[in-house]
């Protein structure tokens, strides 16, 4: 039980990281009230963001079999 969390939340911060990234990047300049969009801050918060979800992924892997 414990491992199917941490493997949803890690995954939607892997997800959320990587969209918070490219918005601080420019890329993708949705929604357009965002106070995130074409701010470089934002492109190093997504990648820790991202980050902390493949760490919890990782954590969630080697955790064994799901009971």
């Amino acid at each position: 039980m414990l491992r199917n969390i941490l493997q949803g939340i890690g995954g939607l911060l892997v997800v959320m990281g990587i969209f918070f990234a490219l918005q601080g990047a420019g890329i993708i300049m949705w929604p357009a009230e965002s106070f995130m969009l074409a701010n470089r801050h934002w492109v190093t918060n997504g990648l820790i963001i991202a980050l902390a979800g493949a760490a919890s992924l990782l954590i969630a892997r080697r955790s064994g079999s799901a009971s």
